[in-house]
């Protein structure tokens, strides 16, 4: 059974308010003040996946998690919210580990798919990187829904909308060594520590730079 081990990505977009015939829309404030939450919890989770210390990071994420959930419930159409809260579920259910986990994984993953049903691009790719991490990593059959093949289209629609993505090849790279094919794996992992850092996500990045480059040596 294979650890679950996943992460994943991005600033949310832009809100922008427009009037429509007579129909009440967004109000800026409202709207800026929805924004300024989703940043915050997009720093935080930054800041805990990239620096805290490893018995840190589960309790913290959990109360992400929590307010995640939240934010979701309050903003259940909105597919940036949706993706966020799939990717701090996901990195929680990676910290728990075990079977304890999989429930979460599972909310995760139904986060991150009605995002994309949302919105096709997925936070710029970002929800596909998590999903195909989180069906590479979760165990399959009866216990979990851990698929490899959905997992291989899953990295592949991400590298169709953000090919040089750190995140994108690094994760896919390491799926490609577990999966036995190291020629492949290699080419993505250079892509990885080739790859530029996101003005909004460079913590996390650089990172999953440091981890792509421990992975070429490795292949």
């Amino acid at each position: 059974m294979r650890s679950l081990s996943f992460s994943i990505n991005a600033l949310p977009r832009s809100f922008i308010a427009a009037v429509i015939g007579s129909a009440l829309m967004l109000s800026p404030l409202t709207a800026s003040a929805f924004e300024g939450e989703l940043f915050s919890l997009k720093n935080r989770w930054e800041h805990t996946v990239a620096e805290l210390p490893a018995n840190e990071r589960e309790s913290t994420l959990k109360a992400l998690a929590s307010e995640a959930e939240q934010l979701a419930e309050q903003h259940s159409d909105e597919a940036d919210v949706l993706v966020w809260k799939g990717i701090v579920l996901a990195s929680y259910a990676r910290e728990r580990g075990g079977l304890g986990a999989l429930g979460t994984a599972k909310e995760a993953r139904d986060a991150l798919e009605k995002a994309v049903a949302i919105d096709p691009q997925g936070l710029n790719g970002s929800a596909y990187v998590t999903l195909g991490a989180l069906y590479d990593r979760v165990p399959g059959g009866l216990i979990g829904f851990g698929d490899s093949d959905t997992a291989e289209r899953m990295f592949q629609r991400a590298l169709e909308i953000r090919p040089d993505g750190i995140d994108v090849n690094y994760y896919y790279a390491a799926f490609l060594k577990e999966e036995g094919n190291e020629q492949a794996a290699r080419e993505h992992a250079q892509r990885a520590v080739n790859g530029t850092a996101r003005d909004n996500r460079q913590v996390s990045d650089e990172a999953l730079r440091r981890d792509a480059e421990a992975l070429l040596n490795q292949l």
